[in-house]
């Protein structure tokens, strides 16, 4: 379905055809009319179909009016779990919104609050915001939500995960009660809902996580690996295989930097990012990653929302991450926006029940290879699909 049929208007057409928008996906095309109608909506997609879009142009949409904001006023907020994930939803409006008056800031923690104080002092048309510091910001009343209109709740499951609920609580006790009220989420957990329950009237639902259609194509494997051969294999893979690009998850920030030693004394180039690095590095590491200056990147879980870059060849999960949602949504950085894409897991025997996990929530078993000169001592066995976690057991 062609966006000029979605209601949207020229300026908006004219800026997405220019970054080669032609189709919108099957979220876009569901949730875009029914934001345009004011509905409050319950959107669940998988990552990597186009959710950003599905509410970012109905949004520009909505606010392309003729109205002066007065100081320290917002019109829209959109909550993200992390600051990267701000930086791109923020990133998305500028260029879908490119030929419209409408002004946007991101707004996040681990740099210094003053710059962003100016910039809310004439007020923001539309404001992307971790949850920490708009409420710092609202505390100094540095902003004021009696002109907002339209709230977001942007990957909802990750926010809750992350143990915001009790900053989302108090600032949804501090808007309008009258107001359109978005969430999207990758996942809808029993969390999720009830969040939804206390926040959105009378909401229409889509989901898209079970439609052919919308599924990235991403070729998930594995490889079963003794702990203490995992940098050598991957080293490995990366040399024979000859990958051009990875993005490698790790569980700690440690365990990050000890690989890229690891890799650069097999003269292997790559960075780390995670939580003990500061905003500016990070950012500057994120864009060389996705310009190709840096081609291996290692990130913790911090990374595993919000980056968006083009084409991801491959994601790998030198570690298994806790939680199933972690593992989807790290998959999800590659095989996106109908780019296909490879995701790739080392497991050792301690991985077990995080495998079984993960293919219990996937309903089918992970391909296994085996790679020459890798033999492995602790087998790993293969796993069972009706695993129960131990916080979901009666």
């Amino acid at each position: 379905m062609s966006f000029s049929t979605l209601g949207l208007s020229d300026p908006i057409l004219h800026a997405i055809t220019e970054l080669a928008y032609t189709e919108a996906t099957v979220i876009q095309q569901q949730a875009i009319p029914v934001v345009l109608s004011g509905k409050d909506l319950i959107a669940a997609a998988q990552t990597g179909t186009g959710k950003t879009a599905s509410f970012v142009l109905p949004l520009l949409e909505k606010l392309n009016t003729e109205r002066k904001l007065r100081g320290k006023r917002i019109r829209a907020l959109i909550l993200t779990p992390t600051r990267e994930l701000a930086l791109q939803v923020e990133s998305s409006i500028s260029k879908y919104g490119k030929y419209l008056s409408l002004s946007s800031m991101a707004m996040y923690g681990g740099v210094d609050s003053i710059e962003q104080k100016q910039r809310l002092i004439w007020g923001i048309d539309i404001v992307v915001a971790t949850p920490g510091r708009l409420l710092d910001m609202a505390h100094q009343r540095a902003l004021h939500f009696d002109e907002l209109e339209v709230l977001v709740l942007d990957e909802a499951d990750r926010m809750l995960a992350m143990g915001f609920i009790d900053d989302i609580n108090k600032i949804i006790e501090r808007l309008p009660k009258q107001r359109q009220n978005l969430l999207f989420s990758a996942t809808i957990s029993d969390d999720v809902r009830a969040l939804a329950k206390r926040t959105i009237n009378v909401p229409v639902e889509i989901s898209i996580t079970d439609n052919r259609d919308s599924k990235p194509n991403i070729h998930q494997w594995l490889i079963t690996t003794d702990k203490g051969n995992k940098s050598a294999l991957l080293s490995h893979l990366i040399n024979d295989l000859k990958w051009q690009q990875a993005l490698i998850f790790i569980e700690t920030k440690h365990g990050a930097a000890k690989l890229v030693s690891q890799l650069e004394k097999r003269d292997i180039k790559a960075e780390s990012i995670h939580s003990g690095r500061t905003q500016a590095v990070r950012e500057k590491i994120l864009s060389d990653f996705k310009s190709g200056k840096i081609k291996f990147l290692v990130a913790t879980g911090i990374a595993a929302r919000g980056l968006d870059i083009g084409e991801l060849e491959r994601v790998v999960n030198y570690d298994l991450p806790d939680q199933v949602d972690d593992y989807i949504h790290r998959i999800g950085r590659t095989g996106r926006a109908g780019a296909s894409g490879e995701a790739i897991s080392l497991v050792a025997k301690d991985n077990f029940r995080n495998l079984c996990a993960i293919e219990s929530r996937l309903g089918h078993i992970i391909e296994r290879k085996e790679i020459q000169g890798f033999a492995v001592k602790k087998t790993v066995p293969v796993s069972i699909l009706n695993y129960i976690p131990k916080n979901k057991r009666t």
